[in-house]
């Protein structure tokens, strides 16, 4: 084989390297991943505890009740006259009825089982008070990821500055491949709930990093948009497929098989991170970063975070409580629950990927106002529903509004740095997140007691409202203004445009290259 032809493969990974296009498909893949083990588990584990736990237990105790058929059964030699009992013995399942008949003393308890037989012909589970409880569990345990990608995420965003954007990626991978391995071979909720919170932790360095590397990588404004869009999209598809995928899979496979897929499939994220990131090299940031205090004091961050917690909160509420109310009113076998949220999913892509381009040309504040009303009167019609088709038209609508929120929030979150603060991106992107964990940590661990307190149709009355309330907050992102039009103010001056950004920087290569970190010290 010729030299040149042995080289060709490593110009290519050299060549891919400073690509900003394999830079967007390593996140893309990554947020799939993600958000496809976020929801693959919705459908499977309330059914997974219903199954083990309150039929299983309920097994276990009834051969201990039919203990005592058999003396019942052994009356016939001093009820033998009557041959006529014999045939209403064998129709009558329960013990304790046969012995009613057989001594005749109890004509009145026969009519008692119709009484709670309705829900069984039907498909319907039993034990109402074990599902109301387990609402509050089911949503415990899915905060739990959010909860502890809340306290993770400050430390990432200063751990990324510090260090860039290309190790936290590679944890992230590692950390939730581990996660959806003890999501394969846990059987308690105990052992649920620890990789639960673990996938939390995974996230965290996934999402913050690469988000950050994105608004890095594309410094234009309406190209940092338009990323920004397509890496959505991959949080869209994860989200798309991971609630379908699970119950199919869960129905007909077995409850390790969604799971040992994206192990599979995780493998092939790392590595993908291997030969496109490098993430043995340290590049941290050369410029000085907004501390996450002063972000955190920008009203303008703030109403941009509230409008990301608060739209996803919604959806965040369904998830727990959505597939237990379809069990309980619809009688909806294991496969329905996953694709009642399949409507929502795919209007998320396609919001996602519309507004991506969309909202730049229309303004993202008024974007963000439409989608946040769209998303309060989508939850309102969600309890009008009878049947799963019910349920086909608030779901899209929900769906397509939060992806309205979410791809014209994003961007503009990089965009406020950029004009009020120094244009470092780890420490906004983790508020961002933060605000999204804030939503789907909250909304699972409150929806599950209040559905128990007042029912699920109050439930979404609450959170439709609140959404429909914050949406006019959103106009003030309207024009917000730059640290230059404050100067200018005071001075009474204005020489320069509001629109520019506050510091010159200087633009340089994706730092993946061995010769970029050269070329940026040449230039400095």
């Amino acid at each position: 084989m010729p030299p040149g032809a042995e080289r060709v493969p490593w110009r290519w990974l050299a060549v891919g390297r400073a690509s900003r296009r394999l830079v967007l498909v390593v996140v893309f893949v990554a947020l799939l991943l993600d958000n496809m083990l976020l929801t693959v588990v919705v459908p499977i584990v309330p059914t997974f505890l219903y199954t083990t736990e309150y039929e299983g237990g309920n097994s276990s105790v009834a051969p201990a009740r039919t203990e005592p058929a058999p003396p019942a059964s052994r009356a016939p030699p001093f009820s033998s006259m009557f041959s006529y009992f014999d045939n209403t013995t064998v129709t009558v399942s329960g013990s304790t009825s046969a012995v009613d008949l057989a001594n005749g003393t109890e004509s009145s308890r026969p009519p008692q089982p119709p009484a709670s037989s309705p829900p069984l012909p039907s498909g319907c589970p039993e034990g109402e008070e074990f599902l109301a409880e387990e609402n509050v569990r089911v949503g415990l345990l899915f905060a739990s990821k959010a909860l502890v990608q809340l306290m993770v995420n400050p430390s990432v965003g200063l751990l990324t500055h510090r260090i860039g954007y290309h190790i936290p990626m590679f944890v992230g991978f590692v950390i939730m491949f581990l996660s959806t391995v003890m999501f394969a071979f846990s059987g308690t909720y105990t052992l649920l709930f620890i990789a639960r919170a673990l996938q939390g932790i995974g996230s965290s360095f996934s999402s913050v990093a690469g988000l950050g590397m994105l608004a890095s990588v594309y410094t234009d404004d309406f190209e940092r948009g338009n990323a920004m869009g397509i890496a959505l999209g991959g949080l869209a598809l994860g989200v798309l497929i991971g609630a379908p995928f699970g119950s199919v899979m869960y129905e007909f496979v077995g409850k390790s098989s969604p799971f040992l897929v994206l192990a599979f499939l995780a493998l092939l994220d790392g590595a993908l991170q291997l030969c496109i990131l490098q993430p043995s090299k340290i590049s941290p940031e050369g410029t000085q970063g907004t501390p996450v205090s002063a972000l955190l004091r920008d009203p303008y961050i703030l109403v941009a975070a509230g409008a990301l917690c608060f739209s996803n909160m919604g959806v965040a509420m369904l998830e727990p409580t959505l597939p237990i109310w379809m069990m309980q009113t619809m009688c909806s076998p294991k496969w329905q629950l996953g694709m009642a949220f399949l409507p929502a999913s795919i209007s998320y892509i396609i919001g996602t990927n519309l507004f991506g381009i969309l909202a730049n040309k229309m303004g993202r504040w008024l974007c963000s106002l439409t989608g946040m009303a769209v998303v309060g009167i989508s939850l309102l019609c969600v309890p009008l529903a009878k049947n799963i088709y019910g349920l086909i038209g608030p779901n899209s609508g929900l769906g397509f509004a939060i992806g309205m929120v979410d791809s014209s929030m994003m961007p503009l979150m990089g965009y406020l740095v950029d004009l009020r603060h120094a244009s470092v991106y780890g420490n906004v992107y983790a508020i961002a997140d933060v605000a999204f964990c804030m939503g789907f940590a909250i909304g699972p661990s409150t929806g599950g007691a209040v559905v128990r307190a007042v029912g699920f149709p109050w439930l979404m009355i609450i959170i439709g409202v609140i959404n429909i309330a914050y949406a006019p907050l959103c106009w003030y992102l309207r024009n917000p203004p730059a640290k230059e039009e404050k100067i200018a103010i005071l001075s009474q001056e204005c020489p320069m445009p509001t629109t520019s950004y506050t510091t010159p920087k200087t633009l340089r290569d994706f730092p993946l290259t061995d010769d970029s970190d050269v070329e940026a010290e040449n230039a400095e």
